[in-house]
């Protein structure tokens, strides 16, 4: 297979179709087949399917046919990157008596959510604005939805957490400090129940155990489930961090950041199993396609916590943020019920790959 990305150049440098195998791609845009189709088409290489894309999937779909007309074995993808930026992919990751969790990844953005099964009832973790996705699946399954979980105010992407918990007739759970819009002190317009440090919830005999881990947000929480099972929102990834400059206070929140995963984590096993919210590279995944490691590991590896003084450690995080992508705030606003938005500015805002991780240093 062939990838043929007919978007502009800025377009296709910003945000791509990634794999964990080589994939032969090439960027020509659509304007060089209008101006100059001959030698845009000589571009392409014979012999191979050729696949089109492009943001939304009408100017890949004129692409794909001239590549036909000219011999070519070309199809486009319907929906373009918007399409691809709604990708999940469900995969297991714990399976034992009482519990199964389930990993949720969305291709496109890096974005993780999970799915929690047990003898009572499921779990949602963090859930896209899909909900469709994890009502299929619970729903297949046979097994309601008691409880939602958002681990902090997203801003990378539109939270289904309200509206999957109303959807479901189920519990909805958030940090009351990410409840503000930190930039304009705005509440959120959604009810849910509070989260907060060390409180515990419980469904199929299986334990919940709420730690708060700012940093990111002033509200984020990770969720330890039976002892064993640490599900870290944006506080922790396999190989960095969530970066603390999203809600405007960057130096400050670093501080906190520095209390969290040289102090708070402390509390949990070293053989816990990280199930990060997010990642910045496929190479993070294990073989399997999932995205976990040990807690142990995760130390030993991420650049991010080895020793450092505080002060060491937030000059290396304030060096390390990458720029503020600017359409976050509207996206914050959104998640709080605050900025009402139609599907069409939906996608547009969500047209991106996550950048909630800090920048990596070469």
């Amino acid at each position: 297979m062939f990838l043929l990305d007919a978007r502009n150049e800025d377009e296709f440098n910003h945000w791509r179709v990634e794999s964990r195998h080589p994939l032969p791609t090439a960027n020509v845009p659509y304007f060089a087949f209008i101006e100059d189709e001959e030698n845009s088409i000589k571009k392409v290489p014979r012999g191979s399917q050729v696949v089109v894309l492009c943001a939304k999937g009408g100017s890949s779909d004129y692409v794909a046919q001239l590549l036909r007309d000219h011999g070519y074995e070309a199809m486009n993808v319907a929906g373009g990157m918007i399409a691809w930026g709604n990708l999940h992919e469900i995969r297991s990751v714990v399976r034992e008596r009482n519990l199964e969790i389930h990993q949720v990844d969305r291709v496109g953005k890096g974005c993780l959510s999970y799915i929690v099964l047990t003898s009572a009832g499921s779990i949602v973790i963090d859930p896209s604005r899909h909900v469709k996705d994890y009502l299929e699946f619970t729903g297949a399954r046979g097994s309601e939805i008691r409880m939602v979980i958002d681990t902090h105010a997203h801003a990378d992407h539109i939270s289904g957490g309200a509206t999957l918990s109303q959807a479901a007739q189920a519990r909805y759970f958030l940090h009351p400090f990410d409840a503000i819009h930190q930039m304009d002190a705005l509440r959120a317009r959604f009810q849910f129940e509070p989260l907060w440090d060390g409180k515990e919830l419980e469904l199929g005999g299986v334990t919940i155990r709420t730690i708060h881990t700012p940093g990111h947000t002033l509200g984020e929480i990770s969720l330890l489930l039976n002892e064993k099972y640490l599900l870290t929102g944006d506080t922790l990834f396999i190989r960095s961090a969530g970066r603390p400059d999203l809600g405007g206070k960057g130096e400050s929140w670093s501080h906190d950041m520095y209390a969290t995963v040289f102090h708070r984590l402390l509390s949990v096993p070293a053989t816990a199993t990280v199930l990060p919210g997010h990642y910045s590279d496929l190479a993070e995944a294990n073989d399997d396609g999932t995205f976990a490691a040990r807690l142990d590991e995760v130390l030993k590896t991420n650049d991010l916590l080895r020793p450092r003084t505080e002060q060491e450690f937030v000059q290396h995080i304030m060096s390390s943020l990458p720029e503020f992508p600017k359409q976050y705030v509207d996206i914050k606003r959104i998640n709080l019920g605050l900025h009402p938005a139609d599907e069409e500015k939906q996608s547009e805002l969500e047209l991106d790959k996550n950048a909630c991780a800090l920048a990596k240093h070469n």
